[in-house]
């Protein structure tokens, strides 16, 4: 795994310094699609961070898949989304080396090989 791309539906920048480089789905165009932005994890070894159940989904069903952290605990405010996502970020990364999907709930962590 090589970093971390944050779908559309995410903020575009982050307010903590995850262990590996950002990018953005934006950085890819404007409105790239899912599938799009699948291929481009895929292909670039990057973790697909994202609130959409499309990315989910799709990892039952292809193969070999992105990482995907699958954020599941609904809308926050900015500063709540941020500092949230900072307090679970370290157990997200030591959970990714060996598990394609992560689900980010309110109160848990799950993870997925």
């Amino acid at each position: 795994m090589k970093g971390f791309l944050l779908d559309e539906n995410l903020p575009s920048r982050l307010t903590f310094t995850p262990a590996l480089p950002v990018s953005h789905a934006l950085d890819f165009g404007s409105n790239p699609t899912d599938s799009e932005l699948w291929q481009i994890a895929a292909s670039n070894r990057l973790v697909i961070v994202t609130k959409d159940t499309d990315f989910s989904d799709r990892i039952l069903v292809s193969s070999p898949p992105p990482w995907i952290v699958h954020l599941r605990f609904g809308n926050l405010r900015r500063a709540d989304f941020h500092s949230f996502l900072a307090s679970v970020w370290p157990r997200i990364e030591a959970l990714l080396p060996v598990n394609k999907l992560i689900c980010v709930y309110s109160d848990r962590v799950e993870a997925f090989s």
